[in-house]
């Protein structure tokens, strides 16, 4: 059975645009006609002591200061800006990899749940609840829930438990419930609509740990700000690593679009290229029209009738059939545009990578790689690509592949 989308009979109020590009979305948590917060009675208390306490926790040097610390001593942080000088000679462009593939865990998510953690701490919960597909996003939460001491609880597609077995073991091992969901697809939608549900009656004890862009207010814009750190820090390497200080494309995977997201707010401010690159068989920016689920008015994959549609992708991390709201506005701002590749050039981009420069990328993070092999890119142009995850998840699927 499908999911109903909500389809608001009036106009979204619009956000004031004087707070500029990727700032604070305001109290109505709304970037332009989307984002906002659509939830059940029982969660607008919940979401509304969340968005004070991150607002409290941002403006406090303390809270930042010790994220930052966690960020250096347990993530590794900053990572590395990599030239891919191999594959740069062969395509006639200057490519940077931001390397989130080389973070503690093996991606970008960790950025985002060690904030969140802290914050849950700082409110006083005891359990994180979260929602995976990959699996990153759910071995983020259990380190995290092991190194403050919290319990947590992962809710992941029948699916994707299947075809990410390293990831569930792992989860395990750092002491997480692995919850498996039959429902639906058995897919990343459904494991974040059973993880909201499980949230309802566990409010009190619990912080739900979103994993992207994505949910109702405070969250797109919350995550956002955790993985702004990807961005900033790209910002100040390349400044020092190239002629003009920045360069002509950014470039990163969407799903739900934390850690393009993260990059973008970086270099928003800038004459980059931003471009997000969305899996073909799950394209919430290109195929997506308006509507509300999990908690936020954004792009959704749907039929006539209102039904969310199934998405497909190759990588269970873009598995979703939605996009975060702050994406869809910057491309209706003409900010940023959205793209789509096909499972075939990302495997195909997997291995170019690996015999070319010696790293292999996520499923996911191979989508931004794969479009930027298509060759569309001028030569002579200086390209950011981030890495946001490293492949050792995929290479059962892979071996079946090649």
């Amino acid at each position: 059975m499908g999911e109903l989308l909500i389809r608001p009979r009036h106009a979204p109020v619009r956000a004031n645009r004087a707070r500029g590009l990727m700032g604070d979305p305001g109290p109505l948590g709304r970037f332009g006609e989307y984002g906002g917060r659509y939830v059940p009675e029982s969660l607008v208390g919940a979401c509304r002591e969340i968005e004070d306490a991150f607002r409290a926790a941002w403006a406090d040097p303390a809270f930042r200061n010790q994220l930052a610390g966690l960020l250096a001593t347990h993530v590794g942080r900053p990572t590395p800006l990599t030239p891919a000088l191999r594959l740069s000679a062969e395509l006639g462009v200057t490519l940077l990899l931001k390397r989130e593939d080389l973070a503690h865990t093996g991606s970008h998510k960790i950025n985002n749940v060690l904030g969140q953690a802290l914050l849950a701490k700082r409110m006083g919960r005891t359990r994180l609840v979260a929602e995976t597909g990959a699996g990153q996003h759910g071995v983020a939460t259990a380190t995290a829930a092991a190194l403050f001491g919290l319990r947590a609880t992962v809710f992941m597609g029948e699916r994707d438990v299947e075809r990410q077995a390293l990831n569930v073991f792992r989860m395990r091992m750092l002491g997480a419930e692995v919850v498996p969901v039959r429902t639906g697809s058995r897919t990343l939608k459904d494991a974040t609509s059973e993880a909201m549900r499980h949230w309802v009656g566990v409010v009190d004890e619990a912080m739900y740990c979103m994993g992207s862009v994505l949910g109702p207010s405070p969250y797109p814009w919350m995550v956002r700000e955790f993985q702004r750190v990807i961005g900033d820090e790209a910002r100040r390497q390349c400044a020092s690593e190239l002629p003009a200080a920045v360069p002509d494309y950014v470039v990163a995977c969407v799903g739900g679009g934390s850690n393009a997201a993260g990059t973008f707010a970086g270099f928003v401010d800038t004459g980059a290229q931003l471009v997000g690159v969305e899996a073909e068989g799950g394209a919430g920016a290109t195929d997506g029209t308006p509507g509300i689920l999990h908690g936020v008015r954004s792009l959704f994959l749907q039929d006539d009738d209102g039904q969310v549609a199934e998405a497909h992708s190759i990588a269970a991390g873009l598995d979703y059939p939605g996009i975060g709201p702050e994406h869809v506005h910057l491309r209706e701002l003409g900010r940023a545009r959205y793209v789509t590749v096909s499972d075939a050039e990302v495997v195909e981009a997997v291995v170019r990578l690996a015999r070319t420069e010696g790293i292999v990328a996520a499923l996911e993070s191979a989508h931004a790689l794969a479009w930027i092999l298509r060759g569309e890119i001028p030569a002579g142009s200086t390209v950011l690509l981030t890495l946001s995850g490293r492949g050792d998840k995929d290479i059962s699927a892979l071996r079946e592949l090649l």
